[in-house]
């Protein structure tokens, strides 16, 4: 397939800038496969209805942190947005990051963070156009380094979704409530929508629920460049498939139940450790792995989604998971209904292949 063929007209204003006061009380728009009934629920708690005893929920615990920080560059003061993407190096302090202007930094260059300059940094490499490896100079140990550092940040909204200032109330709206792992700069958007409350109801229907992780990287929002979606190539991400995950979603598909992903991650996560007899193993390391249609998925009977951007990965996987026409239609009918709103802070949607 074409990336072309991923785009439509979104305007602006269905891009959601705040989330629902209440995490599942977003819009749910319910997509039934094999039927190809679209269903419209005003609450999404409402997705307990499709559930049932045994089933299983896959979440994404990866912990989101505040990677968005700004700074001055020495001698001429001028201001640069600096994205850390994650640790290269905890003795030396040496962090993989994103720097905006990036033709203004060059290595050697220093710079001064918080009132004060009370952080600096020094540029000792260029990685790509954009990207540097930063050094920061300080004196205490790792743990109160990181909680500095962290101080400085605020919550990593992806600009492209987000169009107003960062909020002290952002770093946990943007953070799943199971969120454990630290590792994510962007957060695992699906898995939002799920309240304390409604996971409680969810265990009192006793719906089981396994946890898989999966560091989630700006290569989800880096803008594809290529018409042929064969040429194009993920940004690598950590990922960690336990041994306990893999005994309660082999077990429950192994007995009939549905097995319900939560997010594109979670879908990217089970195909890439998925083992040819169709059980999920254990796995620690990286994935690229770039789900396009056409796509066999071997695990997952449900999926939870976000009405995602034009031209996105996540998009293009929920098109393999649901079939493209179908998904593209329903995309057409949330366009139309001036209710659904878009984006990471937008309304969900569950596709059900049975």
């Amino acid at each position: 397939m074409k990336l072309s063929q991923f785009n439509y007209k979104l305007p602006e204003d269905r891009i959601a800038q705040y989330p629902t006061p209440y995490r599942d009380d977003c819009r749910l728009m319910v997509i039934h496969c094999k039927s190809g009934v679209i269903e419209h629920r005003d609450h999404f708690s409402d997705i307990l209805e499709y559930f049932d005893e045994k089933d299983v929920f896959v979440f994404n615990d990866t912990k989101v942190f505040p990677a968005r920080l700004y700074g001055n560059k020495e001698k001429t003061g001028a201001r640069i947005e600096v994205f850390l993407l994650r640790e290269l190096n905890e003795k030396f302090r040496l962090w993989d990051v994103l720097v905006d202007p990036a033709r203004k930094i060059r290595i050697g260059n220093k710079l001064y963070f918080g009132e004060n300059d009370s952080m600096v940094a020094e540029v000792i490499d260029n990685t790509t156009s954009r990207g540097r490896t930063l050094r920061f100079l300080y004196d205490g140990d790792h743990e109160e380094f990181k909680q500095s550092l962290y101080a400085l940040g605020e919550a990593p909204l992806p600009k492209e979704m987000i169009k107003r200032p960062a909020e002290p109330e952002d770093m946990e709206n943007f953070q799943c409530i199971f969120a454990k792992n630290e590792g994510a700069v962007t957060a695992p958007s699906a898995g939002l929508h799920f309240s304390r409350q409604l996971m409680k109801r969810m265990e009192i229907k006793g719906i089981d629920f396994a946890y898989v992780t999966l560091h989630c990287g700006l290569g989800n929002f880096r803008e594809i460049d290529v018409e042929d979606l064969t040429k194009h190539k993920m940004d690598s991400e950590e990922m960690i498939v336990n041994a306990q995950a893999c005994n309660i979603i082999n077990k429950g598909k192994a007995e009939g139940h549905k097995i319900c992903a939560v997010g594109t991650t979670v879908q990217r996560v089970l195909e890439t450790a998925v083992s040819a007899d169709g059980k999920l193993k254990e796995y620690e390391g990286w994935t690229n792995r770039f789900i396009f249609p056409p796509y066999d998925f071997q695990l997952a009977d449900a999926m939870v989604a976000n009405f995602y951007l034009p031209q996105s990965i996540m998009l293009m996987l929920c098109c393999a998971y649901g079939d493209y026409d179908r998904i593209m239609k329903a995309y057409k009918e949330a366009l139309s209904d001036k209710r659904y709103r878009f984006g990471a802070y937008g309304d969900a949607m569950l596709i059900i292949r049975d």
